[in-house]
């Protein structure tokens, strides 16, 4: 029974030749909404780009069923579709869901209440979560696990889920933010959330029960990659978000120990990349030079990259002010790095006879673990020295029961 003078919500449900799934499943949400959701929805159906009976089937039904309209985008992409319906809905609480509705719609209300009380900005499901219950492929799971653990380690992300299509967020904020994303197709529910996020919007999360659609049409590889471009284009370009921050944003309380945790694991990102990078260019060097100044050329071509990704993504450091100390430092970083790996060759070719050579394998060994060693020293230099004088400060460490009181002021 819905309560009659509470806020209205509308959920967008973005389609692409859909023409199989479309009617039954836009009949059992409409149904569910009008027995089980207690306020005023609206169900908006988004085809963006069909060529198939997708859109004729979509206004057979929002003629059939009140409270169902359908909107036509020759384009498609579901961020197109769900930025343009969103930007022009009247609704207090904008929501989407996908046409499989593999989310158990009772976990409607709970993703829309937080918003609707205002004590939320944006409401994601997660599938992530100890108490969601979720049927899917092995490869589908470790897929959606690397993404996010991707997020925080490259763009400091806390939310859990970014791909979980299942989201909602309130039409003031929406107003403000929509004009900020730029991402039209898969990563623009990631862009919405980093930017909410940067702002210090509320992120509300709700578990959720969700089986896999064996029918996806989601094409893995392309989104991967338009994924990654995104993720790069966020970490490249800062967003002006502070008259959102001013407006709608609350200040986040960070425990010491979390923000150390994340610098770290940002840091150890970019030295696994800077790792794979080294090997790669050490064996490519390694044909036509000695092993030493293989070691040598490939370390200081990747200590380049090295200091310039942590100056940016771990330390967060931005601007040209500084760079050339931040890269001479990082240069003396380099050297102690290249001592490392520099003696660990000389003994690993001391235990041959002079007339034998390791194989190449085993020197890309002893030298990756090396250089994996460095790492430790590496790190508490670039805090303590190579970026102290530009990188935002960590959080003094308060006890627990400071922090708790802080939080609730």
């Amino acid at each position: 029974m819905q309560i009659p003078g509470h806020p209205r919500v509308e959920i967008v449900v973005p389609v692409k030749n859909e023409e199989h799934d479309l009617g039954p499943n836009i009949r059992r949400l409409r149904e569910f909404l009008d027995t089980a959701f207690p306020f005023p929805a609206e169900v908006c159906i988004a085809d963006n780009g069909s060529t198939d009976a997708t859109y004729e089937i979509g206004t057979l039904l929002a003629a059939e069923l009140p409270g169902v309209r359908v909107v036509r985008l020759e384009q498609s992409g579901r961020g197109r579709a769900l930025k343009q319906v969103w930007s022009a809905s009247t609704a207090e609480v904008l929501a989407y869901m996908d046409v499989d509705l593999s989310t158990n719609l009772n976990a409607l209300l709970p993703l829309v209440a937080p918003l609707l009380a205002g004590h939320s900005d944006v409401a994601i499901g997660t599938r992530l979560a100890k108490s969601s219950r979720v049927v899917r492929r092995p490869k589908r799971e470790f897929i959606s696990r690397s993404y996010n653990l991707l997020l925080q380690a490259t763009l400091n992300a806390h939310f859990s889920d970014a791909q979980c299509g299942f989201k909602a967020i309130r039409a003031d904020v929406a107003r403000e933010l929509l004009p900020l994303v730029e991402d039209t197709s898969w990563f623009f529910d990631t862009e919405l959330l980093v930017l909410a996020e940067q702002a210090g919007l509320r992120i509300h999360e709700v578990p959720v029960d969700w089986v896999d659609d064996l029918d996806s049409r989601v094409a893995i590889a392309k989104t991967v990659d338009e994924d990654l471009r995104g993720i790069a284009r966020l970490m490249r370009n800062r967003v002006d978000l502070e008259a959102i921050r001013q407006k709608h944003g609350r200040p986040r309380i960070l425990d010491p120990r979390t923000a150390l945790a994340a610098r770290v694991l940002r840091f150890c990102a970019v030295g696994v990349l800077s790792t794979a990078a080294y090997a790669l260019l050490y064996l490519v060097l390694r044909q036509g030079l000695p092993a030493q100044v293989a070691n040598l050329l490939a370390l200081l071509i990747t200590a380049v990259g090295n200091t310039a990704l942590n100056r940016r993504i771990t330390f967060g450091v931005r601007g040209i002010e500084g760079r050339w100390r931040h890269h001479l430092r990082g240069l003396v970083t380099f050297g102690i790095g290249w001592s490392l790996t520099a003696a660990s060759l000389w003994l690993l070719h001391g235990m041959y006879d002079g007339v034998s050579a390791p194989h190449q394998a085993v020197e890309i060994t002893v030298l990756t673990i090396a250089n994996l060693a460095a790492t430790v020293v590496r790190f508490s230099l670039f805090q303590a020295w190579v970026f102290d004088d530009d990188a935002p400060t960590l959080p003094a460490f308060e006890p627990p029961a400071v922090l708790e009181n802080t939080r609730s002021n």
